[in-house]
């Protein structure tokens, strides 16, 4: 298993630009499936996730070609529908959560999907009754297989129809709209998803003719088109790396330039750092984090403690809960931080505590963090990343530190971040992949 050795306490310096969206790829990905024509995806992320969903499309039948290091081509003239069956099938797609979306893709196209349970971060519940509900509703006949874990769904008369969606699940939506798009009539999906992620899909989708309308607002109407051609799509950058860029540089004191960040994209990941008492300045589309030798946790209006929870968007994503959670652990003041979605997502903060945070969790969803206000420094340990969000919080952490850290478990963190450790050795850290 690889691990990461940190020497922490090094001042970053630099600029970096962030990957392509990862959650983003792997909805756009399954839509390549949804045509017979080339498909063009720039702006690719070269990680695990990705990596592995393009690996299964490719043994599924579909022609891949690799541009460059991060545009791909794709063409899914060709698919074989006997690859769903086999055990490589189902050994790939149950170690990627992402794999359920190619659910939607297939059952739009050809009439029926097959899939097992899909994997991911283990941090709680992830139901998927939103996906399957949904597609009932436009028709589909649902079986799940108890004993060899493994989801059905067949309905080759998808007809559109009104929901009202049980959560507002960004993979949920994503696997209606993509079930719905060549469904005969009318679709209306209320409490729809609308992150940027969620409005790309549906941009690419009209731009390879389909006919969605309400996009960015959680109602969405589809007019089912009986085909979709090709299109080139380029992906955002991912806003969760972004935000762990920021978070960072406030932990380790350093000055860094996040390159071409699509500010209007962020929401409220800017200002819930500037709540934490992080100083950032939007230069262009660049976004400037300067050195701070403390930054101070704001409270509310009347002085009470400040409370930084996640929501739906256009409220905050709670991917970054985790490093939000560890930069305010060298913030002057207190802040609650609230993690409303998984109830396991909050349990790495016992790393933290072992290097020296103070930090009481309350229960699973709610943790008050007390900050050192960069009098006492982090002290380096050994550690396992549990998931891809703590792992990269907990390497912030790291590279705060005074004294040597090893993580264990780093594949979680490659799932989500490209070539981490050199990036940030590229700005002055010193990670060494072991």
């Amino acid at each position: 298993m690889n691990k990461f050795k940190i020497e922490g306490g090094a001042k970053l310096k630099g600029d970096i630009t962030p990957q392509g969206a990862k959650n983003e790829a792997l909805q756009i990905l399954c839509a390549a499936l949804l045509t017979e024509d080339e498909v063009v995806v720039k702006n690719v992320p070269n990680i695990r996730d990705v990596n592995t969903l393009i690996q299964i499309i490719n043994d599924m039948g579909v022609e891949t070609t690799k541009l460059n290091a991060h545009d791909y081509r794709f063409k899914a003239n060709n698919i074989d529908p006997e690859y769903l069956h086999s055990q490589e099938f189902v050994d790939k797609t149950s170690k990627l959560r992402g794999s359920v979306m190619l659910v939607g893709a297939l059952l739009s196209r050809f009439g029926k999907a097959y899939i097992p349970t899909p994997g991911g971060d283990k941090i709680g519940r992830r139901r998927l009754d939103t996906h399957f509900l949904g597609m009932q509703k436009l028709g589909a006949k649902f079986n799940y297989d108890e004993d060899k874990k493994f989801f059905m769904v067949e309905g080759s008369e998808l007809k559109g129809t009104y929901m009202l969606l049980d959560e507002a699940s960004v993979t949920g939506t994503a696997n209606i709209i993509l079930t719905a798009v060549m469904a005969k009539g009318t679709t209306t999906i209320y409490n729809a998803a609308c992150e940027p992620y969620v409005q790309q899909l549906c941009k690419m989708l009209n731009s390879m003719g389909a006919k969605i309308s309400g996009i960015s607002s959680n109602l969405l109407t589809i007019e089912g088109v009986d085909k979709l051609g090709g299109c080139e799509h380029t992906l955002l950058p991912d806003m969760i790396e972004i935000g762990s860029f920021i978070g960072l540089a406030a932990m380790t004191g350093s000055e860094i330039t996040i390159k071409n960040v699509s500010y209007s994209n962020l929401g409220a990941i800017p200002r819930a750092f500037q709540r934490l008492g992080v100083k950032m300045e939007l230069k262009g589309d660049d976004l400037y984090i300067p050195a701070q030798s403390n930054y101070e946790i704001e409270t509310f209006i009347d002085g009470s403690i400040m409370v930084i929870d996640d929501a739906p968007w256009p409220g905050l994503t709670p991917d970054l809960i985790s490093v939000l959670l560890v930069t305010a652990t060298q913030a002057k003041g207190s802040v609650l931080i609230h993690q409303k979605m998984f109830e396991s997502r909050l349990f790495f903060t016992d790393k933290l505590i072992d290097m020296g945070a103070r930090i009481i969790l309350c229960d699973p969803h709610r943790a008050t963090v007390v900050g050192h206000n960069k009098e006492y420094t982090l002290r380096g340990i050994n550690m396992t990343s549990p998931d891809i969000r703590a792992g990269m919080a907990l390497l912030i952490a790291a590279l705060s530190a005074k004294g040597t850290s090893v993580i264990d478990n780093i594949d979680q963190i490659d799932r989500g971040y490209e070539s981490i450790d050199a990036r940030l050795n590229a700005l002055g850290a010193s990670i060494t992949r072991i």
